[in-house]
């Protein structure tokens, strides 16, 4: 190994892309202050169980964990920064009982990468909004999510909605263990409706509870799916709850391309509800996810009705336009104590100035600070000068 490699799936963001993606950053992060949105910088590390790996198998394992040299205790490195959040909307933020809004941006660090083409350093960045169980709540998150990633460049986006409540309330109904649950979601994943129907048998559910489960990998496409669903699922009051909110998302966004599927539950565990995501035709997985997750502050004393969104910022990177440096003005170096009060009102108006030692640099400059009739005057590369 050479010193100058990095880890598998960990790289370096060179100027021209730390241009672009700190550009949409601001931006993105403005739009969000116009929503209400405020911001929070959680730390990079904290106690592995404050980032809730004992209650999610899928982050456990993507939490990097090291001992804490001063105290000994287990720390981890930050997999996911909404249980960060929610700690400090439960915790810190404790005094408002009404609605809070937050946002963040920032770094996150995963064992394993997600696929062969996924960073395990993604810029988790997204939006939450803690205090209120109405849906309208959810439709306000997806809004500003869709404004987002135009922000970002993304378009021609899919919205995909599904709604967790819609299996849990099929498997309470039909008896089933979480063991068992678990191995109908990842035979729902494949769409293998049969597979499920073979494995419900075997368990010898009710028929009801057998045909209502085979038919969830087959409730997926546009929005009359809800009708659909609702004239083969069980007349159950939180199947009918689950269908009216997603019915209510849609009506949210008439113009909007929506796909529902009722068996896409992969999320983490702590998500409780409506689940969201969007899809762009020209990447192969969702560009950004969301969802509710009600009672996630209970872990650290305050459980609340929460839905969020979180995509990673480097993505953009693919589709935003290339990031010119900004051209700079050249001082040589002999010159510069004597420019010094020209040199910095250049650089208070934003202007960048740079020191020419003589020797080849990256600022590409064509114009020079230079003296003329004992004033500071910028020459321009056809030889014409402006005032400083």
């Amino acid at each position: 190994m050479q010193t100058w490699q990095l880890p598998e799936h960990i790289a370096d963001i060179l100027p021209e892309r730390a241009r672009q993606l700190e550009s949409v950053k601001e931006q993105i992060l403005a739009q969000f202050r116009t929503h209400g949105f405020e911001l929070v910088q959680p730390p990079l590390m904290e106690y592995s169980r404050s980032l809730l790996t004992h209650i999610d198998d899928g982050l456990s394992l993507k939490t990097i964990r090291l001992a804490d040299q001063i105290t000994g205790w287990q720390l981890g490195i930050r997999a996911d920064i909404t249980p960060q959040v929610a700690r400090i909307d439960a915790h810190l933020l404790m005094k408002n009982q009404g609605i809070n809004r937050l946002c963040y941006s920032g770094s996150v660090l995963h064992a394993q990468p997600d696929g062969l083409l996924a960073t395990r350093e993604p810029i988790q960045t997204g939006a939450e909004l803690y205090g209120c169980a109405d849906t309208a709540a959810d439709v306000e998150i997806i809004d500003l999510m869709l404004k987002t990633l135009k922000v970002g460049g993304l378009d021609n986006i899919i919205l995909s909605l599904g709604h967790l409540g819609v299996f849990r309330a099929i498997a309470a109904a039909a008896q089933l263990g979480e063991a068992q649950s678990r191995q109908l979601l990842a035979l729902m994943q494949d769409k293998d409706g049969n597979a499920v129907r073979r494995l419900a048998q075997q368990w010898q559910l009710d028929n009801i509870w057998i045909d209502a489960l085979a038919a969830l990998p087959e409730l997926y496409g546009s929005r009359d799916v809800l009708d659909k669903a609702r004239a083969r699922l069980p007349q159950l009051t939180a199947v009918s709850q689950a269908l009216d909110v997603l019915a209510q998302v849609c009506a949210a966004f008439p113009e909007q391309a929506v796909h529902i599927d009722l068996a896409e539950v992969r999320v983490d565990n702590y998500h409780t509800g409506l689940l969201y995501a969007a899809y762009t035709p020209d990447y192969h997985d969702a560009v950004a996810r969301g969802g509710r997750y009600d009672g996630l502050g209970a872990y650290f004393g305050r459980s609340r009705p929460a839905t969020g969104f979180s995509f990673d910022l480097r993505l953009f990177g693919a589709y935003l336009a290339a990031s010119q440096r900004p051209e700079a003005v050249r001082v040589a170096q002999k010159d510069y104590a004597a420019a010094k009060n020209a040199v910095d009102k250049l650089r208070a108006q934003g202007v960048c100035v740079v020191v020419d030692y003589g020797l080849p640099d990256n600022s590409g400059s064509l114009k020079t600070l230079v003296q003329c009739n004992d004033e500071w005057k910028v020459e321009l590369s056809n030889g014409c000068f402006t005032m400083v």
